[in-house]
């Protein structure tokens, strides 16, 4: 039994290792506009059954309880937290937060769409807003560039103004609209603030914000990491509890080994 309370352990140990990745990722990601973090869900694994729950012992009896010896734990999912990271004034035009629900769309490079909540945005050589890494806002919204406008104004519904003087009329040049998912939890987290859509999160519906909800798009804001630091560390200390302790079970089932076979010598 000591070598199978020794397997059950490294279990245990391997479950933590994975736990510790997590959590690390999301220290690392504590500055990161649009990270979500992650948290690791586990189950236990396969039982063996000694004696059956139930099993009759007389004629008017049964076994109230049984015995099951547990052969330890695996990681089951990282499950991404969505809750939305504070906002974040900036003042750049181009900074675009959500209050609420939903993912920017942008044009990948191999023509597929990607998902994102980071909300930096700027132009690129054509006028084109585009994220950090030069991929298009999708619907493509282009910002005249001859002339270029004095301001360009983004509202709440994310509809794209832009004027070329002070209190003159504004020009319509895009609507920003955002996707939101049934089970935003089933996205590929691709990297690079980019998510990707799975059969586990089923087709995206695209909604102009503010239309019959409660999201709203804010100029001049960003939203930061939601990874609440301090969860974070006592996560990481539980985590290296239980690694410890795992450890010490493999000790403490080594020296039970070691003393049975100093018995039979």
């Amino acid at each position: 039994m000591s070598i199978k309370a020794m397997y059950t352990a490294t279990t245990g140990m391997t479950a933590q290792d994975a736990n510790i990745s997590v959590i690390a990722n999301n220290i690392a990601n504590l500055n990161t506009n649009g990270f979500k973090s992650q948290t690791t869900n586990f189950q236990d694994l396969f039982y063996q059954t000694i004696r059956q729950p139930g099993v009759e012992t007389g004629p008017d009896s049964i076994l109230p309880t049984g015995i099951q010896i547990g052969s330890g734990v695996r990681q089951e999912a990282t499950a991404p937290n969505f809750a939305e990271g504070p906002l974040v004034q900036t003042k750049n035009t181009y900074d675009i937060g959500i209050a609420g629900n939903g993912f920017y769309q942008v044009q990948m490079p191999d023509g597929t769409t990607g998902y994102t909540r980071s909300s930096s945005f700027t132009q690129d050589n054509q006028g084109r807003i585009v994220n950090s890494e030069g991929y298009i806002l999708i619907p493509a919204i282009t910002i005249p560039t001859n002339p270029a406008p004095s301001t360009v104004t983004i509202s709440a519904t994310g509809l794209v103004s832009a004027s070329y003087s002070a209190g003159g009329t504004s020009t319509t040049v895009g609507q920003i609209q955002l996707a939101t998912f049934v089970n935003p939890a089933g996205l590929l987290n691709a990297g690079g603030n980019i998510y990707q859509q799975t059969v586990a999160s089923g087709q995206p519906n695209i909604v102009t914000p503010g239309t019959n909800n409660n999201t709203e798009i804010k100029q001049g804001w960003v939203e930061q990491s939601n990874v609440n630091m301090v969860s974070e560390m006592t996560n990481m200390i539980t985590a290296q509890r239980a690694y410890e302790s795992n450890s010490k079970v493999i000790t403490t089932a080594d020296t039970m080994m070691q003393t049975a076979n100093q018995l039979k010598s």
